[in-house]
Order: structure tokens, then C-alpha cells, then sequence
């Protein structure tokens, strides 16, 4: 973060002193864990459900920092950040915040936020957006490490999008800073514009419309409203970046005033893919055909899905200043950098083991179906495919359908083996039966451990196992064992 005193901070986000004199200055990041907080940091004091970040001010400063922001006095010097009647009208509310000084706490450090980015985009600073209903995380990454190469870039880890990841991670910028590449999540009506307005983008890139949340929103155009509350808060010399093989998607164009490109497969789409190849790992390489030239692209990412996410992250670049030989070398450097998601590990045995556990929804598990497909057939003879599959989450009264089709899908690939775990995802095993009358390859088992018994027991060199479900249910520890196991 920028230099700032607990005076000035006070004053941001309109707060008041407590055991200070508000000199001290703010050097480092700001944390709401004891365990990250580093000399000149600030800590945020925030209540959980089993424990509350105020009783543990005095150990935040003793571990280095200059202050914390608090939601009530403190221990320790603070900024008592004033009361709000919500966090953010429609925002969300953290689990544990019963006196409602969390709530305190996320509109201050919005604020400060808003303060920050708007003075750094005064000078140097780009913000960039990202939203979809699925994809946003691996196309962020893929976006900071397109950048990068042109500046200082800040991206959050892994899926930091809400209200409190965002501002954290916009307050990571300082004024060495050119692109801050932000992730933008929502669970109801309004929540992405609140973000847009913590931290003001001029790059905004929506990636699709799908069935995720659904039991928020109750329809895909619902969703689509949402999503598309990125684009209406572009500026007018903004850039909107608009998938052309969604139309739910590329009609936001009539919802900016910003320039809109469109990116994608489709004949129309500004920035292309064309002659798209997979290799035995299921990565993608590409023609990348722009105004401004044609250049070879080879993913080192994998899934079929990664092309468009590519496509946005070079159209971008692009705005930014790219050329397409840029871009495409770039794009080829690119590595996965969030953790479960499309990470493909063959063991010394031959098995490949494809976690993608990080979340689930049902165009992302279609699309990971679809990569589980091409690994497996990549070699001939065609490898054993295995569909490890777990529940997918907010999904609303579309839940059953919706596990039903992935249950189908799996049949209509030809996936040899699906396993389906927890009883939440029970429709997903019925619906393969009943599409394809299948004996023993589907089976239903009640949780992790008993999909991990069964895979150690049945699993043989060669193999290619997909392991996906909703974060929420930690499938990932499928994976994590078959590797171990893979390892012993």
C-alpha cells in the first residue's frame, strides 16, 4: 500500500484515533491474519464464527503492526472505523458479525481502497476486471502474467473476490504499480458494481453466462444482468471486453459507453482463434488473428476452455500496448498458478491425475468432461477415462436437472468410469444411468474417503482420472491422495 499515517486513514474512510496520535505511518500490507502481519502493516480486526480479530490487536502489533482497523476499541492503537446500518446495502455479511462491527470494518476498508486506486490511477495505474460465471480465476492469472512483462502487476491469490478480497488486494498496489488485475464475484443484484466502485476499472472483461448461482439469481439472464454491471460501470475511455460466443454476453455491448471489443471463435469477434489443436495434456494451441496481425499461440495450460480465456487475456494486452508476437509468447510462458484448478500430474506409473477441484458449476464440469475426453484418446490405444465428480453448489431448483445433464454427458463422451460422491449428486449418477443403462461404470459412493478406496483399489497404470466438484466439499483430497499414492 502507499504510505499513509493512521491520521490520514482515519480521515479516509471517516473514522476516529484510539491510543494514538495518529502519527505512525503505514508502511506494509494490510492483514486480518496475526500469522501474515509484517512490520508497518496494518491489521483488520474482523469477527469470524469461532473467533473475533479484535482480541487479537495487541498480538498483531506486537508482531509489527503500526495500527489496526477496528470496528470497535481496542487494545492496542487503532482507527475505529464508524457504524453502518449494512456492509454494503445488498453486500454480503461475514459469518460471525453479530454486533455488526464487521460490517464497519469492509465499508472502511472499501473506502480506503477507493482512496488508494483513485490516486494511483491519477498517475500510473490500470485496473482491470474480470467477471463470468465460470473461468474468472484462471483467466486472471493468465491476464497478470500477460502484463507483467510491462510492468509491475498485482493479482490476488486464487479466488479473493468478494468485499473483502477485493479491497485487500487493491490496496496491494503502490505507486511502482501499471496494472492491477482484479476478480469480480457477486451473490445477488448490485454486489459487482459496489466493486466497481471500491476500486474503479477501465478494463472490464465479462466471460460468459452460466447456470452458477443460480439459486441466487433464479435465471441465466438474471445472472447476466449482474455480470453485466461491469460494463455499465466502465468510463467512456474504458474498454469492455465481451465474449462474441455467449450471446447473453456480447448483447452487454448495448450496456456500455465504453469501446467494445469482442473476442472469441466467432467470425465477428475482433480478437480469434482459429485452427485450435490439443496435444496429450489438452493444450491448446491456436491462430490468434487481430487487427494488428496474426501470431501462433501454444497454451501451457490445459482444457479447451483456456482458448477464450486466452482470447481475453490477449485482447487486453493488445489495448495495453501488446503486439500479437507479444502476446503469443507470453501467452505460451503463461503457467496454471491457482491451485486446483485443470492441474494435470501423470504419476511415474502412467496414471494422470486431472485436479480441478477448486470449484464446479455446470459449464465448467461439461468443459472439464471435455478435457477428460481428450487426454484420454490423445494416445492410442485410447487411455481408461475416470469422472470423479462431486456436488455442484448454488444451483437452486435447476439442481437436479443440472446434475442430471452432467451425469448424461458423461455417458455421450464415452467416459469408461464415473464416480459420483455424496448423495447431493446422487441425479448425476441416475442420469447416467438411465442414458446409457450402464452396469458397474457409474457408482455412487457417500464421500471422499470412499472414492479415494475405491480409485486405489481399481485405478491402473495408464489411467486418466478427473476429480471436480464445488470447493465447498474439498474434493481435492481425491487427487491429492492418488498422488501420494502414485508417489509411494
Amino acid at each position: 500500500m502507499i504510505a499513509l499515517t493512521l491520521a490520514e486513514i482515519a480521515e479516509i474512510v471517516g473514522g476516529t484515533l484510539h491510543a494514538t496520535d495518529g502519527s505512525p505511518v503505514v508502511t506494509g500490507t494490510i492483514e486480518f491474519d496475526t500469522r501474515e502481519v509484517t512490520p508497518g502493516g496494518l491489521f483488520l480486526a474482523l469477527p469470524g464464527e469461532r473467533v473475533d480479530g479484535h482480541d487479537f490487536a495487541a498480538q498483531a502489533v506486537e508482531s509489527g503492526a503500526v495500527g489496526v482497523l477496528a470496528g470497535r476499541e481496542v487494545d492496542a492503537p487503532a482507527v475505529i472505523a464508524p457504524p453502518v446500518a449494512t456492509a454494503h446495502g445488498n453486500a454480503y455479511v461475514l459469518a460471525g458479525d453479530t454486533d455488526g462491527t464487521g460490517a464497519a470494518v469492509l465499508a472502511a476498508l472499501a473506502k480506503l481502497a477507493r482512496y488508494v486506486t483513485g490516486r494511483l490511477g491519477a498517475k500510473d495505474l490500470t485496473v482491470v476486471g474480470v467477471t463470468g460465471s465460470s473461468g474468472k480465476t484462471s483467466t486472471k492469472d493468465l491476464i497478470a502474467q500477460v502484463l507483467s512483462p510491462a510492468g509491475e502487476t498485482i493479482a490476488p491469490p486464487g479466488s479473493f473476490n468478494n468485499e473483502l478480497g477485493h479491497p485487500w488486494t487493491a490496496l496491494r498496489a503502490t505507486e511502482d504499480t501499471r496494472y492491477l488485475v482484479l476478480e469480480l464475484s457477486a451473490r445477488g443484484p448490485g454486489h459487482i458494481a459496489h466493486l466497481c466502485q471500491v476500486a474503479p476499472p477501465r478494463i472490464g472483461a465479462v466471460l460468459n453466462v452460466g447456470s452458477a448461482h443460480l439459486g441466487e439469481f433464479g435465471s441465466r439472464e438474471g445472472v447476466a444482468q449482474a455480470k453485466g454491471e461491469l460494463v455499465e460501470e466502465l468510463p467512456e475511455d474504458g474498454v469492455a471486453i465481451l465474449n462474441a460466443d455467449d450471446p447473453l454476453v456480447a448483447a452487454m455491448a448495448s450496456r456500455t459507453k465504453a469501446k467494445v471489443v469482442f473476442v472469441g471463435e466467432d467470425s465477428r469477434a475482433d480478437v480469434r482463434a482459429v485452427d485450435i489443436e490439443l496435444d496429450e495434456h489438452a493444450r491448446a494451441s491456436f491462430t490468434l488473428k487481430t487487427a494488428a496481425g496474426d501470431a501462433h499461440v501454444k497454451l501451457g495450460v490445459s482444457g479447451p476452455h483456456q482458448v477464450g480465456n486466452a482470447l481475453t487475456a490477449a485482447a487486453i494486452a493488445l489495448e495495453l500496448g501488446a503486439t500479437p508476437a507479444q502476446v503469443a509468447e507470453r501467452l505460451g510462458a503463461a503457467q496454471r498458478v491457482s491451485a486446483h484448478r485443470m492441474q494435470v500430474t501423470d504419476r511415474a506409473d502412467g496414471v494422470t491425475v486431472v485436479n480441478d477441484a477448486y470449484n464446479a458449476n455446470p459449464e465448467s464440469v461439461r468443459a472439464a468432461l471435455k478435457s477428460l475426453a481428450t487426454i484420454s484418446r490423445a494416445m492410442q490405444p485410447a487411455r481408461r477415462s475416470w469422472a470423479v465428480l462431486g456436488p455442484m453448489a448454488e444451483l437452486g431448483d435447476d439442481s437436479v436437472r443440472a446434475h442430471d445433464e452432467i451425469g448424461r454427458l458423461a455417458v455421450r463422451l464415452d467416459i469408461n468410469k464415473l464416480v459420483v460422491v455424496g448423495d447431493p449428486a446422487r441425479a448425476m449418477h441416475q442420469g447416467a444411468h438411465l442414458e446409457g443403462s450402464w452396469g458397474e461404470e457409474s457408482v455412487l459412493v457417500p464421500d471422499a474417503d470412499a472414492a479415494i478406496t475405491l480409485l486405489r483399489e481399481e485405478i491402473r497404470p495408464g489411467d486418466v482420472v478427473l476429480v471436480k466438484a464445488s470447493n465447498a466439499y474439498r474434493l481435492w483430497r481425491v487427487a491429492e491422495a492418488l498422488l501420494e499414492a502414485g508417489n509411494q
